[in-house]
């Protein structure tokens, strides 16, 4: 492969996975090069200045962490929101040129189908079916003002019950 360049990229286009779905609902797709920030400006701008009731995040391969994390900064941000995330494969087509074609020969491509993987994540401010695959219920913020100290243990260690007698050495 030293003496070939890639020349093209191009990713399989594929319906949304959710049915149902409004026809002008918005789709973020997630780029591994996509800045967060500016994802999220539009996207947020959309939910709240624009009153978008749902919002779609798509990303594969190298973008699928950075489509998590927005979906994740989102749901902070606005809060009670439902959610449906779906796994699956995309197939994107590679081609790379010969660097080095034998003298005479006409120049030699080569074209690689990979599969990656590509998740698609629906953010909906209406309630969706629990018994879906993937259906993550909102998790609802605390209001500014309201006494949070002790009211949840997410992330606060838990001490250890004692330890039974008869697995104690003696």
């Amino acid at each position: 492969m030293e003496n070939f360049r890639k020349v093209r990229t191009s990713e399989e286009e594929m319906p949304l996975p959710f049915p149902d779905l409004p026809p002008d609902v918005v789709e973020m797709k997630v780029k591994e090069g996509s800045k967060i920030r500016n994802l999220m400006n539009f996207a947020m701008a959309q939910m709240e200045l624009k009153g978008r009731r749902q919002i779609v995040f798509s990303g594969c391969g190298r973008a699928v962490t950075k489509t998590i994390t927005c979906v994740e900064i989102m749901k902070r941000k606005l809060g009670g929101l439902h959610q449906v995330t779906k796994v699956r494969y995309k197939t994107v087509l590679e081609v790379w040129e010969n660097q080095d074609p034998l003298p005479d020969s006409p120049a030699q491509n080569l074209t690689v189908h990979k599969n990656v993987p590509s998740i698609c994540i629906l953010l909906s401010r209406d309630p969706l079916d629990p018994n879906q695959t993937g259906y993550q219920p909102p998790e609802y913020r605390h209001e500014a003002g309201e006494d949070t100290s002790g009211s949840s243990t997410k992330g606060l260690k838990r001490l250890l019950p004692p330890p039974c007698e008869e697995l104690l050495p003696k």
